[in-house]
């Protein structure tokens, strides 16, 4: 497995060993150990699914602490433009974005650590999408940021007319209205 760093501290790239012959593919999307020795120190409780049509933006997402989470993400069907955002207070790039394409093809993985929002724009006519939590939800935690904040200026890859997104990330706050509780440390 090859380990990336983003300009993002904390924020992985991660391209597992994939065996693919006539018959399909073999990969080990998660093991404890090596992605322990890559860094990767947190204890996942929890997986989640989602499948979204083509134009869909959900985000951008997180939990405060002291129930935030770490979550690895990956996508099992299509392709979709994966952001997060740094919130942690301190951070030097504290406020900046970082996004990637997350299809079923390379199966390249994400790891967020506790102190980002998450959010995920579909590019392809569906996409199923599954991520690890260390951390179970939280309803009383959950906060969102405003996905079309124009301080933030994510470039979703999709004309904004073909954008759908839910009433509740519609009216989400702007990304200095959001509260927030995330310290950064080296």
């Amino acid at each position: 497995m090859k380990i990336t760093k983003t300009p993002l501290s904390g924020l992985l790239i991660i391209e597992p060993n994939v065996f693919e012959d006539q018959r399909g593919y073999f990969f080990e999307s998660f093991q404890h150990q090596r992605y322990f020795d890559a860094g990767i120190d947190c204890q996942f409780i929890q997986d989640n699914e989602s499948k979204s049509a083509k134009g869909v933006v959900r985000g951008l997402h997180y939990q405060l602490n002291p129930v935030a989470q770490a979550k690895l993400v990956r996508v099992v069907h299509g392709n979709v433009f994966d952001v997060a955002v740094d919130l942690r207070l301190g951070s030097p790039t504290f406020g900046e974005w970082f996004g990637i394409e997350l299809d079923s093809t390379s199966k390249k993985q994400l790891f967020i650590p506790r102190g980002f929002a998450h959010g995920f724009s579909v590019l392809s006519e569906t996409a199923i999408f599954i991520y690890k939590c260390d951390n179970i939800y939280s309803r009383e935690n959950e906060r969102a940021i405003n996905a079309f904040d124009p301080k933030l200026a994510i470039d979703w890859q999709l004309k904004e007319s073909e954008w759908k997104v839910s009433e509740k990330d519609k009216i989400a706050p702007l990304f200095d209205k959001a509260e927030m509780n995330f310290t950064f440390s080296k």
